[in-house]
């Protein structure tokens, strides 16, 4: 299959997006929308670009990871699922239609300006406009991306003239009253041009077309925000410090009405040429990022496979095009201005909160194909502020847009449920989402036989590697993921736990659901190199070591088939210091934490090559105690290592409590006299002693925290204080 060619240049892409916001959103929409809330229109403007700062933001993370075309799309149908897919790429594809339409319709009004034409004949020039505009984005996408360029240079200085002779020229009189209709006036006209930003992710659409994606994308979004924030705010206040409000209430063309009062009638001709092709521009830029939504879900089989059909020559996706521009007819000729603009800002503004959730539930599941090369800052603040600010502008854009959601989202499902669902996918959130997340968002299954079907149901799913080689008698099981600081020293440790005779090391490979498994089924060099290194571990500490290398969609499950097939003592892993279980959302470590059926042990390798004083620090009120030391023990028989019992109290703790705990602590060391101590320690601060402490061993030994923070418990993001301040490395422990 031709795949889209990586054409487009940092320049090209930034005027693509300021072209998909440098059109109806200052030349046509500023009227309409003072008319809801008087002089204060350039704050609603100021305010809107502080809201959609977090979905630029998470959309460049987003977009370094997958950069595919498709944008919005392909970030929620990886996160959420197909069902969720299916309908945020009609939604989106909707959202650009009406915008780009209602950008075609603000033409006509400049366009009457220039020529005689009948305003009855108007809309038939912006159909004959639009079937220009479908030619030049079937010719090809290079030189869409020339054009875009060249066009946004003209807009900005003739805009940028505009404002030189308009600001002088404000009367502060037209500036009051500020506010017209209030503090809700103004929200509802945040809502309102919300649309205007809209391009400034529209690139990530073309992802799959733009050179040095990792670089391009971010510093894209980002610089055309803030040129045209700012062109938006000032043009705005010119405009409203220019011309009463009840001018500008019914006037589609405000910025040829400012030129015509600010430099006379050629100067106004000129700007209405300008605001002609800018919203001819807009139109274009509109068209050549919705024609990749229904592109990319018939890519992944939500539709049509016809509907992924690239021209043989140009090499784009001709039959989405022509579909896009032939619904862009329809919506010109039939619907209303006003109600084009409050459906595109309540889609856009829908789809810009599942991009921020996408981003959360990416991050937290932490799945391995996840690697975006840049990071949205303050995270997760930025994107709670984008999913709440969103949910208030879509309150304030009123009811019908909301009813006309609902009728895309059952307009989506019928679609999915009738064809999407032939896609064998599932979303991260469907795949490593908590029960409650399962609960409100996917079907649950009929309950079977719970020991029969883990384990005949997965095998059945991952006949294609299960074919044997798994040891079952393997006491450790230790998954390698690639991101180990030495996987030798995980082995190393992984052979200590070990009570059998021989343990088994998996090196596990995560992709998306979308790439087909036989692709990637192959030894690679980096395979090859760990089997090197695990043999030389093997010869040097005289071992039994069994080696896989599996590929999978899905680590959790892949994790539960290996527990059930091998019945091991102990599964092994490295780890950050993080441990998610959360009450929406786990990350594969949470998920194994709470379902697999052997010991659980994670292994934080601070780098620490050779072991011979460990700690074992054993948190208040532990019911484990006796299997952690005697675990410890046989870690520290491995090693030839000694061991230290240390409890911490705080200096109010009752005597007698204290005497209890340490006979009991002692008796508990008897059988271990040779190799183990016991410490005991007074602070009112645990965590800060224990980060001290850890300085005179080598290896942290800890059990499982039982209480969890309410954002671990809602988000599960929340971290082990002791081994993440340890100097040492740590071995934390979960013992069923």
């Amino acid at each position: 299959m031709k795949k889209l060619e990586r054409k487009l240049s940092l320049s090209s892409v930034i005027a693509i997006s300021v072209a998909g916001m440098l059109g109806s959103g200052i030349f046509v929409l500023p009227g309409i929308a003072a008319a809801k809330t008087g002089s204060s229109i350039w704050l609603a403007y100021l305010i809107a670009a502080i809201c959609i700062l977090p979905a630029a933001l998470s959309k460049s993370e987003l977009a370094t990871a997958m950069p595919k075309s498709g944008g919005a799309y392909v970030y929620i149908e990886r996160a959420l699922g197909p069902l969720f897919g299916t309908i945020s790429g009609i939604g989106l594809w909707l959202s650009l239609l009406l915008k780009s339409s209602f950008a075609l319709v603000g033409f006509g009004a400049y366009l009457l300006v220039l020529t005689n034409i009948s305003p009855i004949y108007i809309k038939y020039f912006s159909i004959g406009f639009l079937i220009l505009i479908m030619l030049l984005n079937i010719f090809g996408v290079k030189k869409v991306g020339k054009v875009q360029l060249v066009i946004v240079i003209l807009s900005l200085l003739t805009l940028i003239s505009l404002l030189f002779l308009g600001i002088p020229a404000v009367d502060k009189q037209l500036l009051t009253p500020f506010m017209n209709n209030g503090t809700m006036g103004l929200i509802s006209t945040v809502a309102f041009v919300y649309i205007s930003y809209a391009g400034v992710t529209k690139i990530a659409a073309i992802a799959g077309e733009v050179k040095n994606p990792s670089k391009n994308i971010p510093l894209a979004m980002l610089l055309s925000l803030l040129v045209i924030s700012s062109v938006y705010v000032t043009v705005a206040y010119t405009l409203v410090g220019n011309i009463s409000i009840e001018m500008l209430s019914t006037d589609i063309k405000p910025i040829h009405t400012l030129a015509l009062l600010l430099g006379g009638e050629w100067f106004a001709y000129g700007i209405a040429f300008v605001g002609v092709i800018t919203l001819i521009s807009m139109a274009n830029s509109g068209v050549l990022a919705s024609s990749r939504f229904p592109f990319a879900m018939a890519m992944d089989k939500l539709l049509p496979s016809n509907l992924a059909k690239l021209h043989d020559k140009h090499l784009t996706p001709i039959n989405t095009i022509l579909i896009t521009c032939l619904m862009m007819g329809l919506i010109i000729l039939f619907l209303d201005v006003e109600k084009i603009v409050k459906l595109a800002s309540a889609f856009k503004v829908s789809m810009f909160i599942a991009v921020n959730i996408c981003v959360i539930v990416l991050r937290e599941t932490a799945v391995q194909w996840y690697k975006p090369t840049y990071k949205s800052p303050l995270y997760p603040y930025m994107q709670l502020f984008g999913i709440f600010s969103g949910l208030i502008l879509l309150f304030y854009l009123g009811l019908m847009p909301i009813i006309v959601l609902i009728l895309i989202g059952l307009i989506g499902s019928v679609i999915y449920y009738s064809y999407g669902i032939k896609a064998s996918r599932t979303g991260v959130l469907r795949n490593y989402g908590h029960r409650a997340a399962k609960f409100l968002f996917f079907k649950k299954k009929k309950a079977v036989n719970e020991e029969k079907s883990s384990f005949s149901i997965s095998e059945e799913k991952h006949k294609d590697w299960l074919d044997g080689q798994i040891n079952p008698d393997a006491g450790v099981i230790i998954p390698l993921f690639g991101n180990e600081y030495s996987p030798e020293s995980l082995v190393e440790l992984g052979a200590a736990l070990n009570q059998r005779k021989s343990l088994q090391v998996v090196s596990i490979k995560e992709v998306p659901d979308q790439t087909f498994l036989d692709a990637v089924l192959v030894e690679t060099p980096k395979i090859k190199s760990l089997k090197r290194q695990l043999s030389i571990v093997q010869d040097v500490n005289n071992l039994e070591i069994d080696f896989e290398s599996i590929v999978t969609h899905n680590v959790s499950d892949t994790m539960q088939v290996l527990s059930d097939h091998s019945k091991s003592d102990w599964l092994l892993l490295s780890w950050d210091g993080r441990i998610s279980n959360g009450f929406l959302i786990n990350n594969p470590l949470g998920w194994i934490v709470s379902n697999i059926n052997s010991n659980f042990a994670l292994f934080k390798d601070n780098g620490v090559r050779y072991i011979s004083e460990v700690v074992l620090a054993v948190r208040p009120n532990s019911k484990d105690i006796e299997k952690l030391i005697l675990t410890t023990a046989n870690v520290c028989k491995f090693y030839n290592a000694s061991f230290t019992l240390l409890h911490v109290f705080s200096k109010d703790n009752n005597i007698d409590n204290l005497e209890d705990i340490k006979k009991n602590s002692e008796l508990l060391l008897l059988e271990y006299k040779d190799i183990s101590s016991l410490r005991i320690e007074y602070s009112e601060d645990p965590t800060e002693l224990v980060s001290e402490l850890t300085a005179e061993y080598d290896l942290l030994v800890l059990g499982t925290p039982k209480k969890d923070t309410w954002k671990s418990m809602l988000f599960g993001t929340g971290k082990d204080k002791f081994a993440v301040n340890s100097a040492c490395s740590v071995l934390r422990l979960t013992v069923n």
